[in-house]
């Protein structure tokens, strides 16, 4: 393995527990569109469409589920599914196209607002701010999520939003793109996430190392090599001081000659 040079990150599930989140940000947008779209209704002298009645988050899923079908290239951009389902529904409930069109884009602002309150581990901050004075750092995630509003943006070099680029994990493209914006080799980078599938596979595959955030469920597994198993984020110093150990003066033991020293990592 080269001397590390670079750590990428997933995010949901990584960094903060997204099942409450995407829960929350589901049903809360979709209420939003209900109780507003009804109120606008009024306002033009019709009559309530009560889509969450007539049609419903069921009927909402299944829509998406058969756009990502029917557009495979598109399968992994999920802004674009559930704006696309959205505006489905309520043409089917006669709403004019150039309405439908409108109130689903609105929707879309409000889950974008509802999917931005997340609670990153405590741990997330300072761990990234000691990271970032080490290596850099990139951000690569399959969720549809503002990335340039998270609270600890300014952590990372590169953030890709791989859906939007149509090559969600576990295709490699994202994680090239990351390093190439970065300079550096798969082999000098370490990939942080939690799915097996999406997040392990791909990134060892290139010849980076990975840092698996294990789910309570997962199986004992034997692990490829370059594949690290941890519990939790707040594992992770303890592995990168085993991959990239530092002098006790804080200087990188594999680049003694580097003139600039770097706070411990937060145990």
């Amino acid at each position: 393995m080269k001397r590390l040079q670079a750590l990428t990150f997933d995010l949901d599930d990584t960094l903060w527990d997204n099942r409450g989140v995407m829960q929350r940000t589901e049903h809360g947008h979709y209420a939003w569109l209900s109780q507003c779209l009804d109120a606008w209704q009024q306002t033009q002298g019709g009559e309530p469409l009560q889509l969450a009645e007539r049609l419903g988050l069921a009927d909402y899923q299944s829509r998406r589920l058969q756009l990502a079908q029917t557009h495979a290239l598109r399968r992994g951009d999920f802004t674009w599914l559930r704006e696309r389902a959205l505006a489905e529904q309520l043409q089917t409930l006669k709403l004019p196209r150039s309405s439908a069109i409108m109130w689903a884009a609105a929707a879309m602002d409000e889950f974008r607002r509802l999917r931005l309150e997340v609670t990153p581990h405590p741990e997330v901050a300072p761990l990234l701010a000691c990271l970032g004075q080490r290596f850099k750092l990139a951000a690569i995630t399959n969720g549809n999520i503002h990335l340039a509003r998270l609270p600890f943006a300014s952590h990372f070099n590169v953030m890709i939003a791989a859906g939007e680029m149509l090559a969600p994990k576990p295709d490699p493209r994202p994680f090239l793109a990351a390093l190439a914006r970065m300079g550096v080799a798969p082999s000098a980078a370490l990939h942080v996430g939690d799915s097996w599938c999406d997040d392990v596979l791909p990134a060892q595959r290139l010849g980076m190392q990975v840092a698996w955030i294990a789910p309570l469920q997962a199986p004992p597994l034997r692990l490829p090599s370059g594949v690290h198993r941890l519990a939790h984020v707040s594992d992770l110093p303890a592995l990168i001081e085993r991959l990239a150990p530092m002098s006790r003066s804080g200087v990188t033991t594999t680049d003694p000659g580097a003139a600039t020293r770097y706070p411990p990592l937060p145990a």
